[in-house]
């Protein structure tokens, strides 16, 4: 069974799932070891690769650590066309639906397309919303973006409807990383209502009550990064979380 098929045989479970996202800029070696010997005693479920900047030529480097120290499936949830790796299991082809950036919304996709087709990565389609956070955060910035407005419920709703709608796989609801604020649980619950794909949420969520929360409000699978760089006791305390719901 893929990445996807898991994904969405979970949602018909209601069973939820956790990812930690990893930015291969944020870790040497050794503290990248360490953080995924975390993740796979915290039976995390998936384990999402990719920064939307990398000032280090250490992406391959960091998917091939964590292949090496450990049995989790390696998802990319690239920051920019050049973030692809075969030893991966699957990666996120993003449409930033929230934006108006064409380059986002199919541009870039039409240059990366025929590079991906070579590869076995398992390519998983999937709707991209950015949601307001109370500050301008790096994948805004690099996107040249302006991300929904976090209370503006209905605009999150219809954005991901018609996500779906166009034949996208996953929606994904991110605050960014760094984020002030998360995504509201109110948002969550009625974009969770509106559609029948997997839906994952990600960005600011920086303790495991947040993360339960969101669960109840209707979200598919969880994705804590930032807030583990500084506690990386979160791996286990998240997915205990998320996995007793």
């Amino acid at each position: 069974m893929n990445v996807y098929q898991n994904i969405f045989h979970a949602k018909q479970k209601n069973k939820k799932l956790f990812s930690v996202l990893i930015d291969p800029d944020k870790y040497n070696n050794k503290e990248l070891e360490k953080i995924i010997k975390a993740c796979q005693k915290a039976k995390t479920d998936y384990i999402f690769v990719g920064g939307s900047l990398l000032t280090e030529n250490i992406f391959d480097n960091c998917i091939k650590i964590i292949r090496n120290n450990c049995t989790i499936p390696i998802v990319i949830f690239p920051g920019s066309i050049i973030q692809t790796n075969e030893n991966a299991d699957a990666i996120l082809f993003l449409s930033l639906i929230s934006g108006r950036n064409a380059e986002m919304l199919i541009g870039k996709h039409v240059v990366v397309a025929p590079l991906l087709k070579k590869t076995q990565l398992e390519i998983i389609p999937t709707a991209y919303m950015l949601i307001e956070s109370g500050k301008l955060t790096s994948v805004a910035y690099i996107s040249n973006t302006q991300p929904i407005p976090h209370d503006k419920n209905d605009i999150a709703m219809c954005t991901a409807m018609a996500g779906e709608m166009l034949g996208l796989k996953i929606i994904f609801l991110d605050a960014g990383s760094g984020a002030f604020n998360p995504v509201s649980s109110k948002m969550i619950n009625t974009v969770a209502q509106a559609v029948n794909i997997p839906l994952i949420v990600g960005g600011g969520i920086k303790t495991p009550e947040k993360a339960l929360e969101n669960c109840k409000a209707g979200a598919d699978l969880i994705v804590v990064g930032n807030a583990i760089e500084k506690h990386p006791i979160l791996i286990s305390e998240v997915a205990h979380a998320v996995h007793s719901f």
